[in-house]
């Protein structure tokens, strides 16, 4: 998502140490003859919109049903445990299959992966308004979000290569932008339209706009010309992972990846029920709007290498986690206000913290970074499954209170992982010395 869902190989790309910002200018004036885009070169505002683009219709799609799963309910006659697998199935076949998309976009390209893709995805979208069953809907979505997983996996392999150094982070930054605002605006529209014309419509309305979005971005992102095929050999792939899962600091990444997003995909899966429901009784598309939140997230995103430079890695995850822990307790209110503050507070530390998470993740695997950064993915994207899931079961069973239950348990866990790696680093930095 995003940032909100934004993906996690996003960050790692940016932070990564060969693509620094001190050494960055220096290689482009230090080679005239560079043919990768930068900015006024031809090809690169279009590289930059067709990205753009390919991240809205990513995100658009991948969390399309959240904002309506009380009419999904209803329709259905279903209880939020189970409408919330509209949401789960998608993000789970993301994970899924964003490792196995990302050792395909190095063999047959990054423009061919993104492209069938975003094809199959848009392709099922216009299908999602038809399904006849909860059951169907839930297969369509699973199939969309295992379609989708092609895009994290290869748009920022695809600007590592074609983009020079000096322009790559605003790139980056404009793909992240797209899917910003693919995940917001998905929310927003489809609470407005779902109002007035259903879900079945509104889901259909996002479908043909990402269908706009995908035949915008095959013509205009321009063919790769620094790809180099490489090896789809199995051994290799599962030594490169094998060694990443056996990194402590990595798995430890990957679980606070997971955790942080456990909170945010519960929280935003349920939030819909509560504020449909006394004391509340808000309509679906002021609902929707409740997702123009994701704004917050970003600002929180974009400043968190600035938390890592004052606090250190491991503080800025304790900040991150106390504030999420402080919106989950604010949102327990029953007045609108503080229920408001308190998702402003969870959006602002779940951002903070996937981003200081994500980003760590480069500086600790020197090799293999694409693999390092699918396995976050992999990780982060199962979080979101597993949140929608048990968030919706313990809403059901203990109202917003149960929920919230659940994004604690999840936020003491980075507490307890990040204290673990504290500990660690301190056993660690003696026999350094």
């Amino acid at each position: 998502m995003s940032p909100a869902s934004t993906g996690a190989s996003t960050i790692v790309v940016a932070a990564s140490p060969a693509r620094s910002t001190a050494t960055a200018p220096a290689a482009v004036s230090a080679a005239p003859s560079d043919t990768r885009l930068a900015p006024g070169g031809p090809g690169y505002r279009r590289m930059s919109f067709a990205l753009f683009l390919a991240g809205v219709a990513t995100f658009a799609l991948l969390y399309s049903t959240q904002a309506l799963l009380p009419l999904i309910s209803g329709d259905f006659g279903v209880a939020a445990s189970r409408a919330s697998w509209t949401v789960a199935a998608a993000t789970g076949g993301l994970a899924l299959f964003v490792l196995p998309m990302s050792a395909l976009s190095e063999r047959y390209g990054r423009r061919t992966v993104m492209t069938a893709s975003l094809g199959v995805a848009v392709g099922v979208g216009l299908l999602v308004p038809f399904a006849p069953s909860l059951g169907w809907l839930v297969v369509l979505r699973a199939v969309q979000g295992a379609a989708l997983a092609g895009l994290p996996a290869s748009a920022t392999a695809y600007l590592a290569e074609e983009v020079r150094p000096k322009a790559l982070v605003t790139a980056i930054g404009l793909f992240v932008a797209g899917n910003s605002v693919g995940g917001m605006s998905g929310r927003v529209i489809t609470g407005w339209v779902a109002q007035e014309w259903g879900w079945r419509i509104a889901v259909g309305v996002i479908g043909v706009l990402a269908v706009a979005c995908a035949v915008a971005f095959r013509l205009l992102l321009p063919a790769p010309r620094h790809f180099t095929p490489g090896s789809l050999a199995p051994r290799v792939l599962a030594r490169t992972v094998r060694g990443h899962l056996a990194d402590p600091l990595l798995r430890r990444l990957y679980a606070i990846g997971a955790l942080f997003m456990t909170v945010f995909g519960g929280v935003y899966t349920v939030i819909g029920y509560r504020l449909t429901e006394e004391p509340f009784s808000l309509p679906q598309g002021v609902v929707g709007s409740i997702f123009l939140v994701y704004l917050v997230g970003t600002v929180s995103a974009s400043t968190a290498g600035r938390l890592v430079g004052r606090l250190g890695r491991r503080g800025a995850l304790y900040l991150a986690g106390g504030t999420t822990a402080a919106g989950l307790l604010l949102s327990l209110a029953d007045s609108l206000a503080p229920v408001l503050l308190g998702l402003v507070l969870i959006t602002a530390g779940f951002f903070a913290g996937h981003a200081v998470a994500s980003s760590a993740v480069s500086r600790t695997a020197t090799t293999g970074r694409a693999q390092a950064s699918a396995l976050y993915q992999s990780a982060y994207y199962v979080g979101s499954s597993a949140g929608s899931t048990v968030g919706a079961i313990a809403f059901h069973s203990g109202g917003w209170a149960g929920t919230v239950g659940v994004g604690l348990f999840a936020v003491l866990g980075v507490v307890a992982i990040t204290v673990a790696g504290t500990r660690a680093a301190r056993r660690e930095a003696p026999a350094v010395a």
